[in-house]
């Protein structure tokens, strides 16, 4: 199933509205990404830093004292937790370095929401010495204090943004603001799989390395493919990573976990935002809602259009679960396996502690752990304690 339709399009998702300057740098962005993406020379580099670097490939953690404990379905946890940096992050953004590198950029950009992002670029921006500066929102700089002071660290310029609610929409917008003023030298390392084409298809490419592997392991283990994969989903870059592979598997389902005060999939309508169409929180005048999040790095309006076209297709489901669920998953991974999720991940954790035990022993499920808990462990210490 090729859910492209037209360039940049996904279904009637998508797409490129951006002013005509921010366009010729977008074209110059897909061809480059265009002519490198299967050079060989592109990939041998891509993969020597992935495994020597990133420590891939993760593994594919059969859970068995949370397997017992719920009933159901065996679980299985795809553990990008254990890359370096902590996350799903470092796959695009690596893929992405090597691109500006080869573009001849010496300045790059991006926006962060939980930091993780943030503190992938500024680790590869580190390694490959280019200027960097992140945009994040203010109120998420005081929730992810650590993540900052690690960009800080790694040589990184950190903006908190005071504008609109200070979250992750608001870092984007900055960011994009920035890529307008300075494109003849500046590249946008954007982090989910959201915005203008050509970068929705480009995170996914990085990103599908999730499901590449996790299929792969999953077929070894158990002879077949899983029953289920289920991952957190904001703008999605996780989500279309652990998903891609899967798409065409029609008995496959796929599983799309939302906060439920940020539920852009139960409750949003086609619309614009950064420069592309996708479903979206948005009033009647069509200007993105509030949302609010316990996990910064799913505290966005909007989501990315391949998302928008799998939900309006059928191919894959979005379900919503609450903060008090969150947290309950959180614990319940940290407890009985041993592993801190990223309240990010939780998601898809609470939502797996209700969705396993209605499954058979036959079934098998993937969750997609995008990222460790460490930088969260004081905001729920201070939750909890409340």
């Amino acid at each position: 199933m090729e859910t492209v339709v037209g360039k940049g399009y996904f279904g009637e998702f998508g797409g490129s509205f951006v002013p005509p300057d921010l366009q010729q740098v977008l074209d110059v962005l897909e061809e480059n990404f265009e002519k490198y993406k299967e050079d060989p020379e592109f990939v041998a580099e891509l993969n020597y830093y992935l495994e020597e670097y990133v420590g891939r490939k993760s593994p594919l953690y059969y859970a068995e004292n949370l397997t017992q404990q719920l009933g159901g379905a065996k679980i299985y946890l795809k553990r990008e937790d254990l890359n370096h940096t902590g996350s799903h992050k470092i796959n695009n953004v690596l893929g992405q370095i090597l691109l500006a590198k080869r573009m001849g950029a010496k300045r790059v950009i991006a926006e962060t929401g939980a930091g993780q992002h943030g503190v992938a670029t500024a680790t590869v921006c580190a390694m490959f010495d280019m200027d960097c500066t992140i945009y994040m929102g203010a109120e998420d700089t005081k929730r992810q204090e650590l993540n900052v002071f690690r960009m800080e660290l790694l040589g990184a310029k950190v903006v908190a943004v005071e504008k609109g609610q200070a979250r992750l929409k608001d870092a984007v917008d900055e960011a994009f603001a920035d890529l307008v003023a300075n494109y003849d030298h500046t590249f946008y390392l954007l982090g989910s799989a959201v915005g203008p084409h050509p970068f929705p298809t480009m995170v996914k490419h990085f990103q599908s390395v999730i499901s590449r592997e996790s299929k792969e392991q999953h077929l070894q283990k158990e002879g077949k493919l899983p029953t289920a994969v289920l991952a957190c989903c904001g703008g999605g870059s996780n989500a279309i990573g652990a998903f891609a592979e899967y798409i065409d598997d029609q008995g496959v389902r796929l599983i799309g976990v939302e906060p439920d005060k940020a539920a852009t999939m139960q409750h949003g309508t086609p619309g614009d935002l950064h420069g592309f169409r996708c479903l979206v929180l948005q009033d009647e005048e069509g200007n993105p809602l509030p949302t609010y999040s316990i996990a910064a790095g799913l505290d966005y309006p909007g989501v990315g259009p391949e998302h928008s076209h799998l939900k309006t297709t059928g191919r894959a489901e979005y379900v919503a679960v609450s903060n008090e669920e969150v947290l309950a998953g959180f614990q319940t991974l940290s407890r009985v396996e041993g592993i801190i999720p990223a309240l990010e991940s939780s998601h898809a954790v609470a939502y797996a502690l209700k969705f396993a035990p209605t499954l058979s022993p036959e079934d098998s499920i993937i969750i997609n752990i995008s990222g460790r808990g460490d930088k969260d462990v004081a905001q729920v210490y201070d939750m909890l304690n409340k």
